[in-house]
């Protein structure tokens, strides 16, 4: 069942929208030795993203400075992270993440596989030019030199950008879903390598297929057999991918529920999907997290954060009472 005709974002464009105001509130929250933090929440949390970058730029006009550089003067912490996340466009936003998935004392890899196991081809485009932008670096060359294995290789296939779109062929599926049972047995590189071409470049709709015809072949879910075949971050990556295909906002809600209770509220995992998902998905999203773990994403979060940090995730998770 696909999720991308009926998913909800939570954060939607505000009505009667005034740039040049709500810059004019910011500059007064963000003046003197204080900080009107529930200001800076109220105004950022309830504006979509095109409108928040009308506002940096209305700003920038009135007060001769950086929105994202005074946020990060005056703010800090995880509150800080929310706050100048909300600021970049979703293209720089990934890049961000990357880059310092990338860039920090080792490699992040959970960010590099939620990121890229989940976007389509158009935000894989603009991440990489956004890349390119923000740090004069080729994003497909520091994916190489900061991986390896099985796992470069899936990354290198993922960030191509060149999965097809809306293409189907019932006939070619099962001989997929062969190869992908063979892979699972013998395990050699060169079926390692089938499995992830599959993967990578198939599109959702035949990989679909592919995935019922592995069921009927094997008489094992494809998830299953990977878990029980391959191990570290190529088994991680390729579980995602296929969690993706299945139902993404469904993925997101297992990643959320690991960050929170797999790794002591894993505070950057959180923030990311919760900004990077919220004009996309994130109701979706929050309505699987309840039909799967039986408890609500805001109540988890009321649990877990505190602060102005927890208002502002509670802003951005938003919904209806009765999810609460």
């Amino acid at each position: 069942m696909f999720c991308g005709d009926y998913a909800q974002g939570t954060i939607f464009p505000a009505p009667n929208f005034n740039p040049v105001m709500d810059a004019q509130m910011l500059g007064g929250a963000l003046q003197g030795f204080g900080c009107d933090k529930d200001m800076l929440i109220s105004i950022l949390t309830q504006r979509c993203n095109s409108q928040r970058l009308m506002i940096a730029e209305a700003y920038q006009n009135m007060f001769g400075r950086d929105l994202i550089g005074d946020l990060k003067e005056k703010l800090s912490d995880h509150f800080k992270e929310v706050m100048v996340g909300l600021m970049y466009p979703p293209p720089s936003y990934d890049a961000h993440e990357l880059w310092h998935a990338m860039k920090g004392v080792g490699t992040e890899e959970n960010c590099l596989i939620d990121i890229l196991a989940s976007r389509t081809n158009g935000e894989i485009f603009q991440m990489r030019e956004a890349y390119c932008l923000q740090y004069s670096s080729n994003l497909q060359e520091d994916i190489y030199s900061e991986t390896s294995g099985h796992f470069r290789d899936t990354l290198m296939n993922l960030v191509q950008g060149s999965r097809q779109e809306g293409y189907t062929d019932p006939a070619m599926a099962a001989q997929d879903a062969i190869v992908l049972w063979e892979a699972c047995q013998q395990k050699t590189g060169e079926h390692k390598t089938m499995l992830q071409v599959i993967l990578c470049n198939k599109s959702y709709q035949q990989l679909w297929l592919v995935f019922q015809e592995f069921q009927n072949i094997s008489g094992q879910d494809i998830v299953d057999a990977i878990n029980e075949c391959y191990d570290g971050y190529f088994q991680e990556l390729l579980v995602a991918i296929v969690l993706c295909v299945r139902d993404k906002p469904a993925y997101f809600a297992y990643r959320l529920h690991s960050a929170i209770h797999d790794f002591g509220f894993h505070n950057k995992t959180l923030i990311r999907i919760l900004i990077a998902r919220s004009e996309i998905d994130l109701l979706t999203i929050r309505k699987r997290y309840k039909e799967r773990y039986g408890t609500s994403l805001f109540h988890e979060i009321r649990n877990f954060a505190s602060g102005h940090y927890e208002k502002a995730l509670l802003a951005i998770c938003a919904g209806d009472a009765e999810d609460y």
